[in-house]
């Protein structure tokens, strides 16, 4: 591989990273707050490219030296951005992961009016570790997966990241009550209902898993950022 192969690929690299930090391709691989620096990686690729082509242009001797063949493996990465777009984690990983649910530091009021929308996780927070204090007499909306464990019984997933899809974990909730009488793994649900003060624990880790009490449920489309890191959404 000559230089100017080597500014090609580097091109070639930088331009799929720019155009996945600029789409909702880069959701796929990492957490929505790092799209700029993706962003900015892929640019810098692309500029060191540029500098390739122009020393190679004011050094013409230095044309005949080449390169291991091993740097055309830096086409793999560009091939895997362009022909390959992985799927979302979703049931089958959750179900193999312990819940990631952690006790925050505060529980903030709710705003007023049910049912009152709230993050999957934020929900499980307060069932699990506030005994429901916050949720008693309130009418609740929380998006999700659905995942089924060995014994058929359901949950609702989100999963959260903390830099990017490999470090995903999930956070479950279960579902009881006015359940659906047939669900299919992965898809995502729009489920309205109360706390119960029902909880389980994830056969994984032994961490806790609160449920909500179903009173009605409808499939939505899966969002566009199927992880979530901060569970507002």
């Amino acid at each position: 591989m000559n230089r100017h192969a080597q500014a090609a690929v580097l091109c070639l690299l930088g331009a799929s990273l720019v155009h996945a930090g600029a789409t909702e391709l880069s959701l796929r691989y990492v957490k929505s707050g790092l799209r700029p620096l993706l962003l900015l990686a892929g640019v810098v690729l692309v500029a060191a490219a540029v500098a390739t082509v122009w020393y190679e242009r004011r050094s013409p001797a230095s044309g005949h030296h080449h390169e291991p063949r091993v740097s055309w493996l830096l086409l793999l990465p560009v091939l895997a951005l362009v022909l390959i777009a992985p799927p979302a984690l979703g049931s089958y990983s959750a179900m193999r992961a312990g819940t990631s649910l952690q006790e925050p530091p505060a529980y903030p009021p709710l705003p007023a009016g049910d049912p009152v929308r709230l993050g999957l996780a934020d929900y499980a927070a307060r069932a699990a570790y506030d005994q429901g204090r916050s949720l008693r007499d309130r009418e609740v909306r929380i998006t999700g997966f659905v995942a089924l464990d060995r014994a058929g019984d359901a949950y609702l997933v989100r999963i959260a990241l903390n830099c990017c899809a490999a470090d995903g974990r999930p956070v479950k909730v279960g579902l009881t009550g006015g359940v659906p009488p047939v669900l299919q793994p992965d898809t995502w649900l729009e489920v309205t209902g109360t706390y119960t003060p029902r909880r389980t624990r994830d056969p994984v880790n032994a961490g806790p898993i609160p449920f909500i009490e179903v009173t009605a449920a409808k499939p939505v489309t899966a969002p566009s950022d199927p992880y979530d890191e901060s569970w507002n959404n």
